[in-house]
């Protein structure tokens, strides 16, 4: 093992880098597959800390493997005297991945409110955290994208804390652990399915001998950070420059004065565009600053942006003014 430490002393550490003592209010809850990343996660975490984490597997219904595999952290579970707790989820029609993503997450937040946890955390490594890397610069993705997975941030839609405490951790370190242990974990066929981008990257990766997965995964964490300021600024730039600004029938609207650089604006478009019940993505709001900057008219997400340059008292120059509103309805026939 690599740092010097014994594997539960190093996880120990690596945990309370993103969740300290003083911050933990319940015990953490792990969410556990069967595979052998999460299963070294549960055998990690209760060396560590025996006595404070729960268990639990989902099942997505996309495999008939999946009840076994949950039979499986059932077993190593309960012969720890771990408490665990099986979920089956349905995944709503669309890209299978992603639903199931959105199934599992919701399902986890649920059960750790229910269980009263005080986080919980998942098993991705360094290995999982350079492929995401490479995926997203091969599509072009923005800085939010390149941050990769946060070793800390909460699950969407909740006040659940997610951890994610082994992301210095290699692929083959995990299991190491499991291997240790004399567990043989379960294997899900489609980690080799070439089909999928990420199956083919890691492939690319395996063969890239001169790529160091921790050190892809320690970019990913600076890119983060970055992320973290930009976002920090954004808010800043909300509170600052964006006003709102009802009409004379009293409907909400907002007017933006938009003097920050083009990345930082696009955050504030779109929270002006979910003020106003809308939604889009960041290409959208690009495509809108452009038009906005360009003194023309954009609409997205249901909301129509309208430029001017006016001079703004409370900075006392002129500058860029850009005025929001919820579309008309379109009239019938149209």
């Amino acid at each position: 093992m690599k740092q010097g430490l014994e594997p539960a002393a190093r996880f120990a550490a690596d945990l309370a880098a993103v969740w300290p003592e003083d911050e933990r209010s319940g015990s953490l809850g792990l969410a556990v597959s069967g595979g052998p990343d999460s299963l070294a996660l549960l055998l990690l975490a209760h060396a560590a800390m025996p006595g404070r984490i729960a268990v639990a597997s989902i099942d997505h219904g996309l495999r008939p493997e999946a009840a076994g595999e949950v039979a499986l952290v059932e077993r190593v579970s309960g012969e720890r005297g771990i408490p665990f707790t099986p979920i089956t989820v349905k995944v709503a029609p669309g890209n299978v991945q992603a639903r199931a993503r959105e199934a599992r997450y919701a399902a986890l937040a649920q059960w750790a409110r229910a269980q009263g946890l005080g986080a919980v955390a998942t098993a991705h490594h360094a290995d999982d955290q350079a492929e995401t890397l490479l995926m997203r610069l091969n599509r072009g993705s923005g800085l939010a994208g390149l941050a990769g997975v946060r070793s800390r941030s909460t699950i969407e839609d909740s006040e659940t804390i997610l951890l994610r405490p082994l992301l210095g951790w290699r692929r083959v370190e995990l299991a190491e652990v499991v291997a240790a242990a004399g567990i043989t974990p379960a294997y899900d066929p489609s980690n080799a399915n070439a089909d999928f981008d990420r199956v083919r990257i890691r492939q690319a990766l395996a063969e890239a001998d001169w790529l160091d997965p921790v050190q892809l995964a320690a970019s990913a964490a600076n890119l983060a950070e970055g992320w973290q300021a930009l976002s920090w600024y954004a808010e800043l730039d909300w509170h600052e420059m964006v006003m709102r600004d009802p009409d004379a029938h009293g409907g909400l609207g907002f007017t933006y004065c938009a003097n920050v650089p083009r990345v930082i604006a696009i955050e504030t478009l779109l929270r002006i565009i979910g003020e106003l019940g809308g939604h889009a993505t960041r290409g959208e709001a690009a495509r809108a600053w452009e038009r906005l900057w360009a003194g023309e008219n954009a609409s997205l997400g249901g909301v129509l942006a309208v430029p001017s340059v006016e001079r703004v008292e409370k900075v006392g120059v002129a500058m860029r003014v850009w005025r929001f509103r919820p579309e008309p309805p379109r009239s019938a026939g149209h």
